[in-house]
Order: structure tokens, then sequence, then C-alpha cells
């Protein structure tokens, strides 16, 4: 096999570049799906600012979209890597297997359950008599890929542990070249508005899923995906889904987390608001996303050799993955903090959005450079497999932090108690985890 060879004797810097360096690439033109439909919609005459906080609202849904989607895929590929490790390829198939089936499931699921309910789910969620035909509109087309979506997100991850992260990069460039070019077709030319930008975006997430399947069934994989794999056993459906459970929460939270800011936006600032955090949430998540790219290129580095038991590979990709994580949020701090009229005005130029978005994001993003490092501390551990302890560090930025904080904090100084909680929560969820990772290496230096 040669990704298990490589993955075991290759330079870890020079692995991690070649892993996440594509994966980092292809998550961020990911988060050009949702941002580029914002983009266009925010300065789409009759759309606007309803048309964003349509996009914000909706959000929150296909966050738990992508929570399932990356629960089957990072539990699948990391137990994927590691029994590659263990050189026991038998195993690997039935994981590709047992993932890929399990996405399609869940995505099934997503399409059935979510269009029956979309109207009390769009209303419980926080959507305005003004805003609910739009946010109709987009979810509606959005739930119906949901196949798409939750099969692209698994597929990326195990083509990535499977030795080849160009495959998953390529995959992504696909899907968001079609959806920027598709959402100035649909929504700008034809005028489909926000059902235009729901068309474009799973058109694109068709492709993506295309090319993986084309990958994994042809004789450019490792190892490949076999329809005899695909039936579901208990023992690889399990291991896949405790083992995913980290990711899958991380995402939950953030949806959680969307819900009940935009529930306390409502009260403190009304639509104007949900406009302002779907802006802001768009320019963080360029960011986080490459982050993302940059702890899923090094899962199957972290994997495989804890699985070949070489701890001294393991703590070379954590440091060097640390220094990068803190270089990428540091590095978009300073442009959020230095140009935040021009980001905000990327999405919408009405003067009421762009005031209160340029305090906003100055505000959110006050410790960001210390949000790179707690992510790639907390996915470590997922990546060796220590469940509970990653769960809870992933859980801590986005939801034992943030949420009681917005509550208090917005009871006492109102819309910009919202704004001041995120900062806070992050530095708490920094030193939370700096805690356990000294503990597991007392004696190494993994950038502090």
């Amino acid at each position: 096999m040669v990704g298990k060879n490589k993955l075991e004797t290759e330079k870890i810097s020079t692995l991690l570049i070649e892993f996440s360096v594509p994966a980092m690439i292809g998550m961020f033109v990911n988060a050009v799906y949702n941002i580029v439909d914002r983009i266009f919609i925010g300065n789409t005459p009759g759309l606007g600012s309803l048309g964003l906080a349509a996009a914000s609202i909706t959000y929150p849904i296909t966050l738990v979209m992508i929570a399932f989607g990356l629960m089957v895929g990072v539990g699948g590929s990391t137990r994927f890597s590691i029994s590659l490790g263990r050189k026991e390829t038998e195993k690997a198939q039935h994981y590709l297997g047992n993932g890929v089936a399990l996405a399609i499931i869940m995505g099934l699921s997503f399409t059935i359950l979510g269009n029956i309910f979309i109207e009390p789910i769009l209303r419980n969620i926080g959507a305005s008599e003004a805003v609910l035909p739009y946010a109709t509109d987009y979810l509606s087309i959005i739930l119906y890929g949901a196949v798409f979506q939750c099969l692209a997100m698994c597929m990326n991850n195990f083509s990535r542990a499977d030795g080849n992260p160009r495959i998953s990069m390529i995959s992504m460039l696909i899907g968001a070249g079609f959806n920027i070019v598709f959402d100035y077709i649909l929504i700008v030319r034809l005028g489909w508005g926000m059902k235009g930008a729901a068309y474009a975006t799973i058109g694109g997430q068709f492709l993506s899923v295309i090319w993986q399947l084309a990958y994994f069934t042809g004789n450019r994989s490792n190892v490949r995906l076999v329809l005899g794999n695909m039936k579901l056993k208990l023992t690889y459906v399990r291991e896949i889904l405790t083992t995913g459970i980290p990711a899958f929460l991380l995402q939950i939270a953030n949806s959680a987390l969307n819900f009940i800011i935009n529930a306390s936006l409502v009260v403190y600032g009304g639509d104007v608001a949900i406009s302002v955090a779907g802006i802001v949430t768009s320019a963080v998540t360029l960011i986080i996303m490459s982050i993302s790219g940059l702890t899923q290129g090094l899962q199957p580095i972290v994997s495989y050799n804890t699985g070949a038991d070489r701890i001294d590979r393991v703590k070379q990709a954590l440091k060097l993955a640390s220094i990068a994580g803190f270089i990428i949020t540091t590095t978009g701090f300073l442009v959020i903090q230095l140009f935040p009229e021009f980001v905000v005005r990327l999405f919408n130029q009405e003067p009421e959005v762009v005031a209160l978005g340029i305090k906003a994001i100055r505000i959110w993003t006050i410790a960001f450079p210390l949000v790179g490092l707690q992510i790639v501390w907390s996915n470590y551990f997922q990546a060796i497999g220590e469940v509970r302890l990653a769960s809870f560090l992933n859980l801590a930025r986005q939801l034992v932090f943030l949420v009681p904080l917005i509550l208090i904090l917005s009871s006492i100084f109102g819309l910009y108690g919202i704004y001041a909680a995120v900062p806070l929560a992050d530095l708490l969820a920094f030193l939370v985890s700096f805690f356990f990772i000294r503990k597991r290496f007392p004696k190494s230096k993994i950038l502090i």
C-alpha cells in the first residue's frame, strides 16, 4: 500500500504540506458555497437584507446536515486510517463501504423529514413573516440535495485518508466552481432569487459526489469502494459513529449556537442584526474552514502513526499543525481588524447593515488568534480515538462557554453583550484545551 508506507516513512513536514494544503484549499473553497450565495443574495435587488436574513436563518439546518456527513466521514476515515496503520486492509474496506452507506441513509432522511416539517422548523428557529418566504424557497431545495452534501462530506475525508488529498481538493473545487458560476447565472441573469442560489449549491455538491465515486470505484484508489462492503454491520457502524461523535457534536453545537444567537438577535436587534450575524459568521467561516482543512490533513498522519506506535512522529505533526493554525487565525484576525468595512461591504451595501457590521465583526474576533490552536488541539484527541475528551473540547468553545455567556451578557448589555460573549468563550476554550494538551505532553513544546 503506497499510502500507508508514505504516512509512516515520509518526512512529517512534507506529509503535513501534502495532506493539509489541498484540504485547506478545498475547505476554504467549500466555504464559498454558502458565502458566495450570501454575497449574490445580499447585493441583488429584491433580496438584500431579507435574503441575507433568510440565509442566516437556514444556516443551522445546513450545519446539522454537515454534522451527520462529518460524523460518518471523520469517524469512518479515522478508523480507516488506524486500520491501515495496523495493516488491516480488509477492515479499512468495510469502514469505507459502511461509511458511504450511512451517508446515503442520513441524506435521504433529511430530504424526507426536512421537507415534511419545513415551515414549523423555520418558524421555530426564528424566521419572521417577512423572511419566511425567502427561507422556504432556499431550504426546500437544499434539502433535496442533502444526500449529495452528506456523501461529499463523507467521501472527501476518506479520499484524504486513502493517501490522495488532491482528490478531495479537486472534488471541492469542482463543486464550488459550479456554485459560483451558476449563482451568477441563476440569481443575476435569470432572476431565480433564493431558489437559484439553492440550485447552484446542490448542483455543485452533485458534481463533487460524482468525482469521488469515480475515484473510489476506479483503479486510482488504494482501497476501492465495493458494493458488498456497503452492507451495514453493527461493529463497523458503531465504531464509525462513536469515533465521529466529536466532529458531529462540534457541528451540532455550531448549529445550536446559531439558533441561540439568531433567537437573541431577534430580541435585541431584529432582522438587521440577523443579517449582520450572517455576514460576520460567513467571514469567520472562511478562516475556520482553513483550520478544518489543516486538521483534516493532520488526522490521517496522527491516526496512522498512532496505530503504528510512532509517537515521535505524532508529536512532531501536532507541533507543526499548531504553529500553522496559529498563523492562519492571526492572519485572519489582522485582516478583519484592519479592513472591517471592506469585509462587510462584500455582502451588503445598506448603511444600517454596514455600520452595525463593522462594530460587530471587530468585537467578535478579538480573541481569534487563539482559535486555531484550540481547534488543532481538540482535533488531535479525536484523531487518536479519545472520543470523550475530544467531544468535550469541541463543545467547549461553541456551547459550554459561549451559550451561557450569550444569555448572561445579552441580558446585561443587550446586542453588544452577544458580540462580546464570543471572544470570552474563545479565551476560556483555549485555556481548557491548553491544560489537556500540556497534560498529555508535559515535557514537549507544542508551540507554547
